[in-house]
Protein backbone atom coordinates (compact mmCIF):
# COMPACT_ATOMS: atom_id res chain seq x y z
CA UNK A 1 0.00 0.00 0.00
CA UNK A 2 1.15 3.53 -0.76
CA UNK A 3 1.37 5.96 2.12
CA UNK A 4 -0.15 9.42 2.19
CA UNK A 5 2.18 12.17 3.33
CA UNK A 6 2.98 15.82 2.72
CA UNK A 7 5.37 16.88 0.01
CA UNK A 8 7.84 18.04 2.63
CA UNK A 9 7.78 14.63 4.29
CA UNK A 10 8.19 13.00 0.88
CA UNK A 11 11.43 14.90 0.35
CA UNK A 12 12.93 13.59 3.59
CA UNK A 13 11.62 10.05 3.05
CA UNK A 14 12.99 9.92 -0.51
CA UNK A 15 16.40 11.16 0.65
CA UNK A 16 16.48 8.42 3.28
CA UNK A 17 15.61 5.76 0.70
CA UNK A 18 18.41 7.05 -1.51
CA UNK A 19 20.90 6.52 1.33
CA UNK A 20 21.53 10.22 1.97
CA UNK A 21 23.20 10.84 5.32
CA UNK A 22 23.99 14.55 5.06
CA UNK A 23 22.46 17.62 3.42
CA UNK A 24 24.23 20.96 3.01
CA UNK A 25 21.84 23.87 3.10
CA UNK A 26 20.54 27.23 4.16
CA UNK A 27 16.87 27.77 5.14
CA UNK A 28 14.41 30.35 3.89
CA UNK A 29 10.68 30.88 3.70
CA UNK A 30 10.10 28.73 0.62
CA UNK A 31 11.66 25.60 2.17
CA UNK A 32 10.51 25.90 5.79
CA UNK A 33 8.13 22.91 5.51
CA UNK A 34 11.08 20.71 4.49
CA UNK A 35 13.23 22.12 7.27
CA UNK A 36 10.44 21.34 9.72
CA UNK A 37 10.53 17.70 8.62
CA UNK A 38 14.33 17.64 8.92
CA UNK A 39 13.96 18.87 12.51
CA UNK A 40 11.70 15.93 13.35
CA UNK A 41 14.12 13.15 12.33
CA UNK A 42 17.66 12.05 13.15
CA UNK A 43 18.74 9.93 10.18
CA UNK A 44 19.88 12.78 7.94
CA UNK A 45 22.38 15.32 9.22
CA UNK A 46 22.03 18.91 8.08
CA UNK A 47 25.09 21.15 7.77
CA UNK A 48 24.22 24.85 7.98
CA UNK A 49 26.57 26.73 5.66
CA UNK A 50 26.97 30.52 5.57
CA UNK A 51 26.26 30.99 1.84
CA UNK A 52 24.44 28.88 -0.75
CA UNK A 53 27.50 28.80 -3.02
CA UNK A 54 29.34 27.25 -0.08
CA UNK A 55 26.60 24.63 0.24
CA UNK A 56 27.04 23.44 -3.35
CA UNK A 57 30.85 23.40 -3.16
CA UNK A 58 30.66 21.49 0.14
CA UNK A 59 28.38 18.96 -1.53
CA UNK A 60 30.89 18.73 -4.38
CA UNK A 61 33.67 17.94 -1.92
CA UNK A 62 31.48 15.31 -0.27
CA UNK A 63 30.60 13.75 -3.63
CA UNK A 64 34.13 13.85 -5.03
CA UNK A 65 35.64 12.19 -1.96
CA UNK A 66 32.97 9.49 -1.51
CA UNK A 67 31.67 8.73 -4.99
CA UNK A 68 28.14 9.33 -3.67
CA UNK A 69 25.91 12.22 -4.79
CA UNK A 70 26.06 15.38 -2.73
CA UNK A 71 22.73 16.90 -1.66
CA UNK A 72 21.90 20.59 -1.27
CA UNK A 73 18.78 22.31 0.09
CA UNK A 74 18.27 26.05 -0.47
CA UNK A 75 15.39 28.46 -0.66
CA UNK A 76 13.86 30.27 -3.62
CA UNK A 77 15.09 33.39 -5.40
CA UNK A 78 18.56 34.37 -4.18
CA UNK A 79 18.99 30.98 -2.51
CA UNK A 80 18.75 29.33 -5.92
CA UNK A 81 20.69 31.96 -7.85
CA UNK A 82 23.52 31.80 -5.32
CA UNK A 83 23.82 28.10 -6.15
CA UNK A 84 24.41 28.70 -9.86
CA UNK A 85 28.22 28.95 -9.67
CA UNK A 86 28.46 25.64 -7.83
CA UNK A 87 26.07 23.97 -10.26
CA UNK A 88 28.12 25.12 -13.23
CA UNK A 89 31.32 23.99 -11.53
CA UNK A 90 29.83 20.53 -10.92
CA UNK A 91 28.55 20.29 -14.50
CA UNK A 92 31.98 21.11 -15.94
CA UNK A 93 33.72 18.58 -13.70
CA UNK A 94 31.05 15.85 -13.83
CA UNK A 95 30.23 15.85 -10.12
CA UNK A 96 26.93 14.17 -9.09
CA UNK A 97 24.72 16.55 -7.09
CA UNK A 98 21.02 16.73 -6.25
CA UNK A 99 20.01 20.31 -5.47
CA UNK A 100 16.57 20.95 -3.97
CA UNK A 101 15.29 24.52 -4.23
CA UNK A 102 12.18 26.08 -2.77
CA UNK A 103 9.84 28.01 -4.99
CA UNK A 104 6.89 30.36 -4.40
CA UNK A 105 3.45 28.64 -4.41
CA UNK A 106 2.31 27.44 -7.84
CA UNK A 107 -0.50 29.99 -8.08
CA UNK A 108 2.04 32.81 -7.59
CA UNK A 109 4.58 31.66 -10.18
CA UNK A 110 5.01 34.38 -12.78
CA UNK A 111 3.66 37.16 -10.57
CA UNK A 112 7.07 38.49 -9.45
CA UNK A 113 6.32 37.33 -5.93
CA UNK A 114 8.74 37.86 -3.05
CA UNK A 115 11.91 35.83 -3.64
CA UNK A 116 10.62 34.42 -6.91
CA UNK A 117 13.03 33.55 -9.71
CA UNK A 118 12.74 31.36 -12.79
CA UNK A 119 14.99 28.76 -11.22
CA UNK A 120 14.40 26.09 -13.87
CA UNK A 121 15.11 28.58 -16.65
CA UNK A 122 18.18 29.99 -14.95
CA UNK A 123 19.67 26.59 -14.15
CA UNK A 124 18.82 24.77 -17.38
CA UNK A 125 22.27 25.51 -18.92
CA UNK A 126 24.16 24.55 -15.76
CA UNK A 127 22.47 21.27 -14.78
CA UNK A 128 22.37 17.86 -16.39
CA UNK A 129 18.58 18.03 -16.00
CA UNK A 130 16.09 19.94 -13.87
CA UNK A 131 12.45 19.74 -12.86
CA UNK A 132 9.72 22.07 -11.60
CA UNK A 133 7.29 19.86 -9.65
CA UNK A 134 3.80 21.34 -9.59
CA UNK A 135 1.91 18.28 -8.32
CA UNK A 136 2.70 16.65 -4.98
CA UNK A 137 1.84 13.17 -6.29
CA UNK A 138 4.79 13.45 -8.71
CA UNK A 139 7.35 14.68 -6.17
CA UNK A 140 8.75 11.44 -4.73
CA UNK A 141 9.12 9.79 -8.15
CA UNK A 142 10.88 12.90 -9.44
CA UNK A 143 13.37 12.83 -6.58
CA UNK A 144 14.21 9.18 -7.26
CA UNK A 145 14.57 9.95 -10.97
CA UNK A 146 16.88 12.85 -10.11
CA UNK A 147 19.30 10.63 -8.19
CA UNK A 148 19.38 8.17 -11.08
CA UNK A 149 20.12 10.90 -13.64
CA UNK A 150 22.78 12.55 -11.44
CA UNK A 151 24.72 9.33 -10.92
CA UNK A 152 24.22 7.43 -14.19
CA UNK A 153 26.21 7.91 -17.36
CA UNK A 154 28.39 10.98 -17.14
CA UNK A 155 27.67 12.23 -13.59
CA UNK A 156 26.47 15.76 -13.05
CA UNK A 157 24.25 18.09 -11.05
CA UNK A 158 20.47 17.99 -11.21
CA UNK A 159 17.96 20.37 -9.64
CA UNK A 160 14.37 19.99 -8.40
CA UNK A 161 12.36 23.17 -7.87
CA UNK A 162 9.58 22.59 -5.32
CA UNK A 163 6.82 25.21 -4.82
CA UNK A 164 5.80 25.80 -1.23
CA UNK A 165 2.18 24.64 -1.68
CA UNK A 166 3.49 21.34 -3.09
CA UNK A 167 5.43 20.88 0.15
CA UNK A 168 2.30 21.45 2.28
CA UNK A 169 -0.11 19.31 0.23
CA UNK A 170 -0.52 15.56 0.77
CA UNK A 171 -0.39 12.75 -1.78
CA UNK A 172 0.63 9.11 -2.17
CA UNK A 173 4.35 8.47 -1.71
CA UNK A 174 6.06 6.36 -4.38
CA UNK A 175 9.00 4.32 -3.04
CA UNK A 176 12.37 4.11 -4.74
CA UNK A 177 12.05 1.82 -7.78
CA UNK A 178 14.02 -1.43 -7.70
CA UNK A 179 15.40 -0.81 -11.18
CA UNK A 180 16.80 2.40 -12.61
CA UNK A 181 14.82 4.84 -14.67
CA UNK A 182 13.28 3.46 -17.86
CA UNK A 183 13.66 6.90 -19.43
CA UNK A 184 17.43 7.29 -19.00
CA UNK A 185 19.66 4.31 -19.71
CA UNK A 186 23.10 5.44 -20.91
CA UNK A 187 25.31 3.03 -22.81
CA UNK A 188 27.95 1.44 -20.58
CA UNK A 189 29.39 -1.34 -22.77
CA UNK A 190 31.77 -0.32 -25.53
CA UNK A 191 31.67 -1.54 -29.12
CA UNK A 192 33.69 -4.76 -29.21
CA UNK A 193 34.87 -4.34 -32.80
CA UNK A 194 36.32 -0.93 -31.96
CA UNK A 195 37.91 -2.30 -28.76
CA UNK A 196 39.55 -5.07 -30.78
CA UNK A 197 40.81 -2.51 -33.29
CA UNK A 198 42.32 -0.48 -30.45
CA UNK A 199 44.04 -3.58 -29.06
CA UNK A 200 45.58 -4.17 -32.50
CA UNK A 201 46.87 -0.59 -32.45
CA UNK A 202 48.36 -1.12 -28.98
CA UNK A 203 50.17 -4.24 -30.20
CA UNK A 204 51.99 -2.35 -32.96
CA UNK A 205 52.38 1.10 -31.35
CA UNK A 206 55.95 2.30 -30.88
CA UNK A 207 55.23 5.39 -28.78
CA UNK A 208 51.89 4.94 -27.00
CA UNK A 209 50.56 7.16 -24.19
CA UNK A 210 47.59 6.77 -21.85
CA UNK A 211 45.91 10.16 -21.38
CA UNK A 212 43.61 9.70 -18.37
CA UNK A 213 40.99 11.97 -16.85
CA UNK A 214 38.32 12.36 -14.23
CA UNK A 215 36.13 9.80 -15.97
CA UNK A 216 38.37 7.05 -14.59
CA UNK A 217 37.67 8.23 -11.05
CA UNK A 218 33.95 8.78 -11.71
CA UNK A 219 33.63 5.22 -12.95
CA UNK A 220 34.60 3.94 -9.49
CA UNK A 221 37.60 2.30 -7.82
CA UNK A 222 37.37 -0.70 -10.15
CA UNK A 223 38.20 1.48 -13.14
CA UNK A 224 41.31 2.87 -11.44
CA UNK A 225 42.45 -0.64 -10.67
CA UNK A 226 41.91 -1.71 -14.28
CA UNK A 227 43.87 1.30 -15.52
CA UNK A 228 46.78 0.31 -13.29
CA UNK A 229 46.60 -3.24 -14.55
CA UNK A 230 46.56 -2.09 -18.18
CA UNK A 231 49.54 0.21 -17.70
CA UNK A 232 51.59 -2.42 -15.88
CA UNK A 233 50.71 -5.19 -18.34
CA UNK A 234 51.39 -3.22 -21.52
CA UNK A 235 54.19 -0.93 -20.33
CA UNK A 236 52.42 2.16 -21.67
CA UNK A 237 53.29 5.46 -19.91
CA UNK A 238 50.45 7.25 -18.09
CA UNK A 239 49.64 10.94 -17.97
CA UNK A 240 46.64 12.62 -16.39
CA UNK A 241 44.53 15.74 -16.46
CA UNK A 242 44.11 17.86 -13.34
CA UNK A 243 40.85 16.03 -12.57
CA UNK A 244 42.32 12.56 -13.00
CA UNK A 245 45.12 12.72 -10.43
CA UNK A 246 45.14 9.63 -8.22
CA UNK A 247 43.56 7.27 -10.75
CA UNK A 248 47.10 5.99 -11.37
CA UNK A 249 49.51 6.20 -8.41
CA UNK A 250 52.12 8.93 -8.40
CA UNK A 251 54.64 6.32 -7.25
CA UNK A 252 53.79 4.00 -10.15
CA UNK A 253 56.65 3.21 -12.50
CA UNK A 254 54.63 4.24 -15.58
CA UNK A 255 53.63 7.63 -14.18
CA UNK A 256 54.71 10.70 -16.20
CA UNK A 257 52.76 13.27 -14.20
CA UNK A 258 50.10 15.79 -15.06
CA UNK A 259 49.97 17.19 -18.57
CA UNK A 260 48.65 20.44 -20.00
CA UNK A 261 49.33 24.14 -19.61
CA UNK A 262 51.22 23.62 -16.32
CA UNK A 263 51.93 19.95 -16.84
CA UNK A 264 55.30 18.27 -16.59
CA UNK A 265 57.90 18.54 -19.34
CA UNK A 266 58.07 14.78 -19.90
CA UNK A 267 54.28 14.37 -19.93
CA UNK A 268 53.73 17.13 -22.48
CA UNK A 269 56.56 16.04 -24.77
CA UNK A 270 55.38 12.43 -24.62
CA UNK A 271 51.90 13.60 -25.60
CA UNK A 272 53.34 15.62 -28.46
CA UNK A 273 55.60 12.85 -29.74
CA UNK A 274 53.44 9.75 -29.29
CA UNK A 275 52.13 7.64 -32.16
CA UNK A 276 49.10 6.27 -30.27
CA UNK A 277 47.17 8.46 -27.85
CA UNK A 278 44.58 6.62 -25.73
CA UNK A 279 42.21 9.07 -24.04
CA UNK A 280 40.53 7.36 -21.09
CA UNK A 281 37.76 9.42 -19.51
CA UNK A 282 38.97 12.90 -20.45
CA UNK A 283 37.39 15.48 -22.75
CA UNK A 284 40.27 17.10 -24.68
CA UNK A 285 39.97 20.30 -22.64
CA UNK A 286 41.74 23.35 -24.06
CA UNK A 287 44.09 23.52 -21.03
CA UNK A 288 45.28 20.05 -22.05
CA UNK A 289 45.35 20.28 -25.82
CA UNK A 290 46.85 23.74 -26.29
CA UNK A 291 46.71 24.58 -29.98
CA UNK A 292 44.38 22.02 -31.56
CA UNK A 293 46.03 21.93 -34.99
CA UNK A 294 49.36 21.08 -33.35
CA UNK A 295 48.04 18.72 -30.68
CA UNK A 296 49.72 15.30 -30.73
CA UNK A 297 50.25 15.68 -34.47
CA UNK A 298 51.79 12.28 -35.26
CA UNK A 299 49.39 9.99 -33.42
CA UNK A 300 46.38 7.85 -33.99
CA UNK A 301 43.85 8.76 -31.32
CA UNK A 302 41.44 6.68 -29.24
CA UNK A 303 38.75 8.15 -27.02
CA UNK A 304 36.94 6.16 -24.34
CA UNK A 305 34.09 8.16 -22.79
CA UNK A 306 30.59 7.46 -21.50
CA UNK A 307 29.34 10.76 -22.92
CA UNK A 308 28.77 10.32 -26.67
CA UNK A 309 28.64 14.10 -27.15
CA UNK A 310 32.31 14.30 -26.08
CA UNK A 311 33.48 11.98 -28.85
CA UNK A 312 34.87 13.96 -31.82
CA UNK A 313 33.66 17.19 -30.23
CA UNK A 314 37.11 18.78 -29.99
CA UNK A 315 39.57 16.32 -31.51
CA UNK A 316 38.86 13.87 -34.31
CA UNK A 317 39.52 10.33 -33.10
CA UNK A 318 40.37 7.13 -34.94
CA UNK A 319 39.01 4.77 -32.29
CA UNK A 320 35.85 6.26 -30.74
CA UNK A 321 34.48 4.06 -27.94
CA UNK A 322 31.33 5.13 -26.10
CA UNK A 323 30.97 3.38 -22.76
CA UNK A 324 31.78 3.37 -19.09
CA UNK A 325 35.54 3.43 -18.51
CA UNK A 326 35.41 0.44 -16.16
CA UNK A 327 33.49 -1.75 -18.60
CA UNK A 328 35.62 -0.75 -21.59
CA UNK A 329 38.95 -1.28 -19.81
CA UNK A 330 37.76 -4.67 -18.59
CA UNK A 331 36.87 -5.75 -22.12
CA UNK A 332 40.05 -4.25 -23.55
CA UNK A 333 42.20 -6.22 -21.12
CA UNK A 334 40.29 -9.42 -21.87
CA UNK A 335 40.87 -8.99 -25.60
CA UNK A 336 44.52 -8.06 -25.12
CA UNK A 337 45.15 -11.15 -22.97
CA UNK A 338 43.21 -13.41 -25.33
CA UNK A 339 45.38 -12.21 -28.24
CA UNK A 340 48.53 -13.23 -26.40
CA UNK A 341 49.44 -10.08 -24.44
CA UNK A 342 51.44 -8.73 -27.37
CA UNK A 343 53.26 -5.41 -27.29
CA UNK A 344 56.09 -3.88 -29.31
CA UNK A 345 58.62 -4.30 -26.50
CA UNK A 346 61.69 -3.22 -28.47
CA UNK A 347 60.06 0.02 -29.56
CA UNK A 348 58.68 0.62 -26.05
CA UNK A 349 62.16 0.30 -24.61
CA UNK A 350 63.38 3.07 -26.95
CA UNK A 351 60.32 5.16 -26.07
CA UNK A 352 61.04 4.92 -22.36
CA UNK A 353 64.69 5.88 -22.93
CA UNK A 354 63.51 9.04 -24.66
CA UNK A 355 61.07 9.75 -21.83
CA UNK A 356 63.84 9.28 -19.28
CA UNK A 357 65.90 11.94 -21.10
CA UNK A 358 62.99 14.36 -20.77
CA UNK A 359 62.60 13.41 -17.11
CA UNK A 360 66.27 14.25 -16.52
CA UNK A 361 65.50 17.91 -17.17
CA UNK A 362 63.71 17.83 -13.77
CA UNK A 363 61.17 20.47 -14.75
CA UNK A 364 59.99 21.02 -11.14
CA UNK A 365 63.45 21.79 -9.83
CA UNK A 366 63.74 24.91 -7.66
CA UNK A 367 66.17 26.36 -5.12
CA UNK A 368 65.03 27.42 -1.67
CA UNK A 369 67.56 30.09 -0.84
CA UNK A 370 67.28 33.39 0.94
CA UNK A 371 65.02 34.45 3.80
CA UNK A 372 61.70 34.24 1.89
CA UNK A 373 59.70 31.01 1.54
CA UNK A 374 59.37 29.82 -2.04
CA UNK A 375 55.81 28.54 -2.67
CA UNK A 376 57.16 25.36 -4.24
CA UNK A 377 59.14 24.73 -1.06
CA UNK A 378 56.05 25.22 1.09
CA UNK A 379 54.10 22.62 -0.92
CA UNK A 380 57.06 20.24 -1.05
CA UNK A 381 57.36 20.35 2.74
CA UNK A 382 53.62 19.87 3.14
CA UNK A 383 53.91 16.78 0.95
CA UNK A 384 56.86 15.40 2.92
CA UNK A 385 55.19 15.94 6.30
CA UNK A 386 51.78 14.52 5.33
CA UNK A 387 52.72 11.72 2.93
CA UNK A 388 51.35 8.38 4.02
CA UNK A 389 48.62 9.85 6.18
CA UNK A 390 44.89 9.39 5.60
CA UNK A 391 44.95 12.63 3.62
CA UNK A 392 42.51 14.50 1.40
CA UNK A 393 43.59 17.63 -0.48
CA UNK A 394 41.37 20.42 -1.76
CA UNK A 395 42.51 23.57 -3.51
CA UNK A 396 41.28 26.97 -4.48
CA UNK A 397 42.14 28.21 -7.99
CA UNK A 398 45.36 29.85 -9.16
CA UNK A 399 49.10 29.32 -8.95
CA UNK A 400 48.82 27.45 -5.65
CA UNK A 401 46.44 24.97 -7.34
CA UNK A 402 49.01 24.16 -10.00
CA UNK A 403 51.87 23.87 -7.49
CA UNK A 404 49.73 21.51 -5.42
CA UNK A 405 49.05 19.37 -8.50
CA UNK A 406 52.76 19.33 -9.37
CA UNK A 407 54.33 18.70 -5.95
CA UNK A 408 51.72 16.62 -4.09
CA UNK A 409 51.56 12.93 -4.92
CA UNK A 410 48.29 10.99 -5.00
CA UNK A 411 48.29 7.22 -4.72
CA UNK A 412 44.53 6.66 -4.82
CA UNK A 413 41.44 8.15 -6.46
CA UNK A 414 39.00 10.47 -4.63
CA UNK A 415 41.77 12.13 -2.61
CA UNK A 416 42.10 15.28 -4.73
CA UNK A 417 39.31 17.85 -4.92
CA UNK A 418 39.78 20.87 -7.15
CA UNK A 419 37.84 23.04 -9.57
CA UNK A 420 38.96 22.11 -13.06
CA UNK A 421 36.74 23.20 -15.93
CA UNK A 422 35.20 26.31 -14.41
CA UNK A 423 38.22 27.37 -12.35
CA UNK A 424 36.12 28.62 -9.45
CA UNK A 425 37.90 30.79 -6.92
CA UNK A 426 36.30 30.15 -3.53
CA UNK A 427 35.75 26.44 -4.23
CA UNK A 428 38.34 24.87 -1.98
CA UNK A 429 37.35 25.99 1.50
CA UNK A 430 33.70 24.84 1.39
CA UNK A 431 34.77 21.72 -0.53
CA UNK A 432 37.15 20.85 2.32
CA UNK A 433 34.23 21.16 4.74
CA UNK A 434 32.24 18.64 2.67
CA UNK A 435 35.21 16.27 2.59
CA UNK A 436 35.72 16.53 6.35
CA UNK A 437 32.02 15.85 7.00
CA UNK A 438 32.32 12.70 4.88
CA UNK A 439 35.64 11.62 6.49
CA UNK A 440 35.59 12.98 10.05
CA UNK A 441 38.79 11.24 11.16
CA UNK A 442 40.88 12.05 8.08
CA UNK A 443 43.38 14.86 7.55
CA UNK A 444 41.73 17.38 5.20
CA UNK A 445 43.87 20.23 3.87
CA UNK A 446 42.79 23.05 1.59
CA UNK A 447 45.75 24.52 -0.32
CA UNK A 448 44.73 28.11 -0.98
CA UNK A 449 45.77 31.51 -2.18
CA UNK A 450 44.75 34.42 0.00
CA UNK A 451 42.58 35.98 -2.73
CA UNK A 452 40.66 32.78 -3.51
CA UNK A 453 40.24 31.89 0.14
CA UNK A 454 38.66 35.24 0.99
CA UNK A 455 35.85 34.60 -1.50
CA UNK A 456 34.14 32.13 0.85
CA UNK A 457 35.88 32.95 4.14
CA UNK A 458 32.51 33.06 5.91
CA UNK A 459 32.46 29.25 5.92
CA UNK A 460 34.95 29.41 8.80
CA UNK A 461 31.83 29.73 10.91
CA UNK A 462 30.58 26.41 9.54
CA UNK A 463 33.89 24.69 10.29
CA UNK A 464 33.91 25.96 13.87
CA UNK A 465 30.22 25.26 14.54
CA UNK A 466 30.50 21.63 13.48
CA UNK A 467 33.99 21.14 14.96
CA UNK A 468 35.46 20.21 11.59
CA UNK A 469 39.27 20.19 11.86
CA UNK A 470 39.93 21.39 8.29
CA UNK A 471 43.36 22.90 7.69
CA UNK A 472 43.51 26.01 5.49
CA UNK A 473 47.05 26.19 4.10
CA UNK A 474 47.22 29.65 2.51
CA UNK A 475 50.14 30.57 0.25
CA UNK A 476 49.95 34.31 0.80
CA UNK A 477 51.76 36.30 -1.90
CA UNK A 478 49.46 39.32 -1.55
CA UNK A 479 48.75 39.00 -5.25
CA UNK A 480 46.29 37.43 -7.67
CA UNK A 481 49.21 35.20 -8.55
CA UNK A 482 48.14 33.66 -11.84
CA UNK A 483 46.70 36.94 -13.10
CA UNK A 484 49.97 38.68 -12.20
CA UNK A 485 51.97 35.95 -13.96
CA UNK A 486 50.01 36.37 -17.18
CA UNK A 487 50.35 40.14 -16.95
CA UNK A 488 54.12 39.75 -16.59
CA UNK A 489 54.52 37.31 -19.46
CA UNK A 490 51.80 38.41 -21.86
CA UNK A 491 50.81 41.99 -21.05
CA UNK A 492 54.06 43.90 -20.80
CA UNK A 493 54.28 43.75 -16.99
CA UNK A 494 51.24 46.04 -16.65
CA UNK A 495 49.85 44.80 -13.35
CA UNK A 496 46.28 46.00 -13.65
CA UNK A 497 44.44 45.35 -10.36
CA UNK A 498 46.21 42.08 -9.57
CA UNK A 499 47.01 42.84 -5.94
CA UNK A 500 45.13 43.85 -2.81
CA UNK A 501 46.13 46.75 -0.64
CA UNK A 502 44.02 45.57 2.29
CA UNK A 503 44.34 42.01 3.54
CA UNK A 504 43.26 40.73 6.94
CA UNK A 505 45.53 39.46 9.66
CA UNK A 506 44.71 35.78 9.12
CA UNK A 507 45.76 34.78 12.63
CA UNK A 508 43.41 37.32 14.19
CA UNK A 509 40.71 36.33 11.72
CA UNK A 510 41.01 32.68 12.78
CA UNK A 511 40.83 33.67 16.42
CA UNK A 512 37.79 35.86 15.78
CA UNK A 513 35.98 32.76 14.48
CA UNK A 514 37.16 30.69 17.44
CA UNK A 515 39.76 28.75 15.45
CA UNK A 516 43.55 28.54 15.54
CA UNK A 517 45.74 30.82 13.44
CA UNK A 518 49.39 30.21 12.53
CA UNK A 519 51.69 32.54 10.63
CA UNK A 520 55.03 31.58 9.08
CA UNK A 521 57.39 33.74 7.03
CA UNK A 522 60.75 32.05 7.67
CA UNK A 523 61.88 28.90 5.81
CA UNK A 524 63.69 27.76 8.95
CA UNK A 525 60.40 27.70 10.89
CA UNK A 526 58.26 26.11 8.20
CA UNK A 527 58.42 22.44 9.23
CA UNK A 528 57.64 23.19 12.88
CA UNK A 529 54.75 25.45 11.86
CA UNK A 530 53.28 22.79 9.57
CA UNK A 531 53.52 20.20 12.35
CA UNK A 532 51.78 22.61 14.71
CA UNK A 533 48.94 22.85 12.17
CA UNK A 534 48.75 19.08 11.75
CA UNK A 535 48.81 18.38 15.49
CA UNK A 536 45.96 20.79 16.29
CA UNK A 537 42.65 18.97 16.68
CA UNK A 538 40.46 21.79 15.35
CA UNK A 539 40.22 24.04 12.30
CA UNK A 540 43.35 26.03 11.45
CA UNK A 541 44.17 28.96 9.20
CA UNK A 542 47.85 28.75 8.26
CA UNK A 543 49.15 32.02 6.80
CA UNK A 544 52.30 31.11 4.86
CA UNK A 545 53.95 34.27 3.53
CA UNK A 546 55.71 33.38 0.28
CA UNK A 547 57.69 35.06 -2.48
CA UNK A 548 55.37 37.63 -4.08
CA UNK A 549 56.53 37.36 -7.70
CA UNK A 550 57.17 33.67 -8.18
CA UNK A 551 55.92 32.21 -11.47
CA UNK A 552 54.45 28.76 -11.96
CA UNK A 553 56.42 26.65 -14.43
CA UNK A 554 56.39 24.63 -16.64
CA UNK A 555 53.97 26.67 -18.72
CA UNK A 556 52.73 26.32 -22.27
CA UNK A 557 52.18 29.88 -23.49
CA UNK A 558 48.76 30.64 -24.90
CA UNK A 559 48.47 29.52 -28.51
CA UNK A 560 51.54 27.26 -28.44
CA UNK A 561 51.74 23.46 -28.86
CA UNK A 562 52.94 20.97 -26.23
CA UNK A 563 56.54 21.00 -27.39
CA UNK A 564 56.97 24.71 -26.66
CA UNK A 565 57.18 25.26 -22.94
CA UNK A 566 58.56 27.81 -20.55
CA UNK A 567 60.56 26.28 -17.73
CA UNK A 568 61.74 27.73 -14.46
CA UNK A 569 65.28 29.01 -14.08
CA UNK A 570 66.72 25.90 -12.42
CA UNK A 571 65.32 23.49 -15.02
CA UNK A 572 65.99 25.71 -18.00
CA UNK A 573 69.69 25.85 -17.22
CA UNK A 574 69.83 22.08 -17.43
CA UNK A 575 67.80 22.00 -20.62
CA UNK A 576 69.26 24.78 -22.77
CA UNK A 577 71.15 27.14 -20.51
CA UNK A 578 68.90 30.18 -20.83
CA UNK A 579 66.37 31.54 -18.38
CA UNK A 580 62.72 31.67 -19.39
CA UNK A 581 63.34 30.53 -22.96
CA UNK A 582 60.77 28.75 -25.08
CA UNK A 583 61.84 25.14 -25.48
CA UNK A 584 61.39 23.52 -28.88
Amino acid sequence: MTRQMTGAKMVVQALKEQGVDVVFGYPGGAVLPIYDEIFQQNDIRHILVRHEQGAVHAAEGYARSTGKPGVVLVTSGPGATNAVTGLTDALMDSIPLVVLTGQVPTFMIGSDAFQEADTVGITRPCTKHNWLVKETDRLSATIHEAFHVATSGRPGPVLIDIPKDVQFASAAYQPKPKAGSRHYQPQVKGNMEMIEALVEAIETAEKPVLYTGGGVINSGPGASQLLRELAEATGIPVTSTLMGLGAYPASGRNWLGMLGMHGLYEANLAMHGCDLLINVGARFDDRITGRIDAFSPHSRKAHIDIDPSSINKVVKTDYPIVGDVGHVLEDLLKVWKARGRKANREALTKWWKQIDKWRAVDCLKFKQDGPVIRPQHAIARLEALTKGRDRYICTEVGQHQMWAAQYLGFEDPNRWMTSGGLGTMGYGFPASIGVQVAHPDALVINVAGEASWLMNMQEMGTAVQYRLPVKQFILNNERLGMVRQWQELLHGERYSHSWSESLPDFVKLAEAFGAKGIKCDDPADLDDAIMEMLDHDGPVIFDCLVEKHENCFPMIPSGEPHNKMLLGEASTKDAIGTKGAVLV
